[in-house]
């Protein structure tokens, strides 16, 4: 288990934080491999619930689950021009196998849109074909030079969705369907606040005709593009022949989209909820929700405590207020030899939501002792009824976590920036969302990257645009085409 050692404060060094506090909350490990980790039960339960929500999602808006090869042949992924552009530095390549030189080299999947819709061009011959809605929970290689653990790493874990329409209406509508689910997904689930929108073309998928994401804001201001859907167009099924007989007889090209997201919202979830103490796991998708910690002073009176705290996770396990598939995930920590104290300090760091103590005087008051994760507040709650008052508080938290996460955004978004002047003090300091109009130029877009670091996270849907929108171009004073959001992205 996690050392005692204080980690390393977020306003000392986010950067030294985020690595201290995945490693000693039992997250991650680094692998043998530079730049791969390994993911530890206490991670993995977090991606496991992850998984479980978004495939429920999936499924409820009409997608399967299918499964393609790891490996590519090349010659696919130079099939799209912008594909293969976009991907080349960061692929591995297999060259020989069974120790023979291989005819063609094969590609360790950094994607799967090439193989996929080679398959699909297999499958589809009619507009009775359509749509395929398929989606897949895979692992990914992408040969990544810089790399930190759950955010950027060679191999990741990720489910990919890809689509095929019979027209180009129908494939913008399942990119937004999806958008939507993973805002949901993020502010349900995760307690994570994101805006939605579109990609600047710089930063659109290779080969996509548009790309849709969604961005939240880390503690340390630093945006995290968190999920990203593409309307592909009809590129890929130019490439793979992936056409059908429409219903008029004619011959026409399907519509594609591809959407993701991966284990880097493990690492969102770190950066959104954590404090100086340890991770903070929503409940929604803490692998544990309650730690019970039952106390006792003398060896004679730990048989009683211990068969108190277990009856307790009966009644709590037991329950059926949320109903039968979603039971309370509760552990009872009776190990000998570890003070309370001590107790207390790793269930903190590991990030359980609430955390219940049980001794002798709160057996005789019928009552058990509760401490929350997210605001560290205590109270008592009568045994009477626990079950339901420990469910009640669990929502409260998940909904008060949201909330602070939305306050810390707003607090670090700055709308009506006068200047670039001002725009380069904004991020030369404490950096954040900054809303400001932009000509289209993606000259500028780069010179601004050149000289802040700050990228277009998006340029932001309806619901979050300013009040006024911006007139004139941040950099150049000309007439703005659109408002943008900048930040410094990890």
């Amino acid at each position: 288990m996690a050392d005692d050692k204080k980690l390393t404060t977020r306003a000392e060094d986010f950067s030294a934080w985020y690595n201290e506090v995945v490693l000693r909350s039992e997250l991650a490990d680094y692998s043998p491999v530079k730049g791969s980790m390994v993911i530890r039960p206490n991670g993995y339960g977090i991606w496991e619930r992850m998984q479980r929500a978004l495939d429920d999602m999936f499924k409820a808006s009409g997608h399967v689950n299918a499964y393609f090869p790891l490996f590519i042949p090349q010659s696919f992924i130079a099939k799209e021009a912008k594909h293969i552009e976009g991907f080349a530095p960061e692929l591995a390549i297999v060259t020989h196998g069974g120790g023979k030189e291989l005819e063609e080299p094969l590609v360790v999947r950094p994607t799967s849109e090439t193989i996929i819709y080679h398959m699909y061009a297999k499958w589809v011959q009619s507009y009775r074909d359509l749509p395929i809605l398929i989606n897949q929970w895979a692992n990914v290689v992408r040969w990544e030079m810089r790399t930190r653990l759950f955010l950027r790493t060679l191999e990741f874990l990720w489910q990919e969705g890809h689509t095929a329409h019979a027209t180009h209406d129908e494939a913008e509508a399942e990119a937004l369907t999806i958008l939507g689910i993973y805002r949901k997904f993020a502010e349900e689930w995760m307690a994570m606040p994101v805006l939605t929108g579109l990609k600047s073309d710089s930063e659109r998928f290779a080969g996509a005709l548009r790309t849709y994401s969604i961005e939240a804001m880390m503690q340390d201001h630093k945006a995290l593009q968190a999920g990203t859907s593409h309307n592909l167009g009809q590129n890929f099924a130019k490439a793979f022949d992936l056409k059908f007989q429409t219903e008029k007889g004619e011959e026409a090209f399907a519509w594609n989209t591809s959407w993701g997201v991966s284990t880097r919202m493990v690492g969102g979830l770190v950066m959104t909820h954590g404090d100086d103490n340890g991770i903070v796991t929503p409940p929604r998708l803490a692998p544990i929700e309650v730690v019970i910690v039952p106390i006792w002073k003398t060896n004679d009176e730990r048989p009683a405590m211990v068969e108190a705290a277990m009856q307790l996770k009966a009644e709590l396990t037991d329950w059926n207020g949320r109903g039968a598939s979603d039971k309370l995930r509760v552990h009872v920590d009776a190990r000998e030899g570890i003070r309370s104290g001590a107790k207390y300090y790793e269930w903190e760091l590991r990030g359980v939501p609430l955390r219940l103590e049980l001794g002798p005087k709160d057996l005789e008051k019928q009552s058990v002792f509760s401490a929350r994760r997210d605001t560290r507040a205590k109270a008592a709650i009568p045994r009477a009824g626990a079950p339901v008052a420990v469910a009640a508080l669990l929502e409260t938290i998940q909904h008060d976590m949201l909330a602070a996460a939305k306050a810390r955004r707003e607090a670090a978004t700055v709308r009506g920036v006068q200047s670039y002047d001002e725009f380069k003090e904004i991020m030369a300091g404490s950096g954040g969302f900054v809303y400001a109009g932009w000509n289209g130029d993606p000259a500028v877009e780069a010179r601004v990257k050149a000289e802040t670091k700050a990228t277009i996270r998006l340029i932001p849907d309806a619901e979050f645009r300013s009040a006024t929108a911006p007139t004139r171009c941040l950099v150049t004073g000309e007439p703005a085409k659109h408002e943008v959001v900048w930040a410094k992205a990890y």
